[in-house]
């Protein structure tokens, strides 16, 4: 089976999600990283792409050049992933969906709930693909926890609690570091910090597990370091289409937590616990009986988290083996594309545009409730209500 080519706009030398994508990419042999524009300093990101193997003339100094190049060739890219500062991602996607190129967009999708929107409906119009990089869905034992809840092992959905927390940012004398300040700052992060940036991951990664899409909320938002304008932590309830109800915390003060991403989700049959920190172990207690730990790659799982499953039992499998689910999941719906056939279990496991609308719909509704005293919220985009 031919490769797809693949490209990708940002994460260049130094960036902490560059390395994660092309490890992701590249691990089925579906995609050949054939171009780039990988850096704002045109030269270095040249320079950098070449080093990484790129040909001099598919190593572009920025994204319009990349787009110019890359329109004009027989052998042009499928898939191109956007992993630049946010405020760029829409001006960027929505030129590559325009001009005919599958996208996949680092979160959050844009900075307007207009935008996201603008975004959805272009990429329904031209019948491209965009997916937003909400990785963590891609882990195995997340996938099972889906496939549970999907065929009635937890019975009606009741409660669902997602956190996100770290402390990486708990430092006050950090306040005038140019690579924390801009995260707290609107001009450059829009209306919120912390929700914004991992909130989002957990709201999805909740919605995913559940099946159920976010219907209102109602948020408590706090800047726990004074000096900072937007939020550092931020308690969210939660009310979804399907009738669960939710709790969600996000912080970047919580000391002690290095990572922090955990979902619980309680039925009438049963509940479910992940840790994004020990991803091999899914923790399941079926009401009435004893407490199970399942193991990633054990017997007895369901087909889509055999699926994700990339190594044997016993072995640690992290951030970048689930972005590769991901990956699979766009080369298989990208072939099935050009084939004119179903897109098989691919179909409704990647990210697409429509949840990072949902998402930034959610970012708005959190910043207006934390300051209308928790007010609760319409949390739906306008196209979807």
């Amino acid at each position: 089976m031919a490769k797809l080519m693949w490209g990708m706009i940002g994460g260049g030398e130094g960036s902490q999600i560059g390395p994660a994508h092309r490890l992701g990419s590249g691990l089925d042999g579906a995609f050949d990283f054939v171009a780039g524009a990988l850096d704002h300093r045109a030269e270095a990101g040249r320079a950098y792409g070449q080093r990484l193997g790129l040909a001099s003339d598919r190593a572009y100094g920025d994204w319009r050049e990349m787009l110019a190049g890359e329109q004009g060739r027989d052998d042009r890219i499928d898939l191109v992933t956007v992993a630049t500062p946010n405020a760029t991602h829409f001006e960027i996607t929505k030129a590559y969906l325009k001009a005919g190129f599958h996208v996949l967009c680092e979160k959050p999708m844009t900075m307007t709930v207009e935008e996201g929107e603008e975004i959805v409906g272009l990429a329904r119009e031209t019948g491209r693909i965009c997916a937003v990089n909400y990785g963590y869905t891609g882990y195995a034992l997340v996938r099972h926890m889906r496939a549970m809840v999907a065929r009635g092992d937890l019975g009606r959905v009741r409660m669902v609690v997602a956190e996100f927390a770290h402390g990486h940012h708990a430092d006050a004398a950090d306040a005038d570091n140019p690579r924390v300040r801009w995260r707290y700052d609107p001009a450059q992060a829009g209306v919120s910090a912390q929700f914004a940036d991992c909130g989002i991951h957990a709201l999805h990664m909740a919605s995913f597990v559940i099946g159920q899409e976010l219907d209102r909320l109602s948020a408590d938002t706090v800047s726990c370091i004074e000096s900072r304008v937007l939020e550092d932590d931020a308690q969210v309830n939660l009310r979804f289409d399907g009738g669960a109800a939710g709790r969600l915390w996000t912080s970047s003060i919580a000391l002690g937590r290095q990572h922090g991403l955990t979902l619980q989700v309680f039925g009438e049959k049963g509940g479910l616990r992940w840790a994004q920190e020990q991803p091999n172990q899914l923790y399941w207690m079926p009401l009435g009986g004893r407490l199970e730990v399942m193991e990633r790659g054990g017997p007895g799982l369901s087909p889509e988290a055999d699926r994700a499953s990339r190594v044997t039992m016993g072995h640690a499998e992290g951030m970048p083996l689930a972005f590769a689910n991901i990956y699979a999941d766009l080369a298989e719906a990208i072939r099935a594309r050009k084939e004119g056939r179903d897109m098989g279990p691919a179909a409704d496991l990647y990210p697409r545009a429509e949840d990072g609308l949902r998402s930034m719909a959610a970012v708005f509704a959190v910043a207006q409730s934390g300051k209308d005293q928790g007010v609760w919220m319409d949390a739906r985009p306008p196209m979807f209500r």
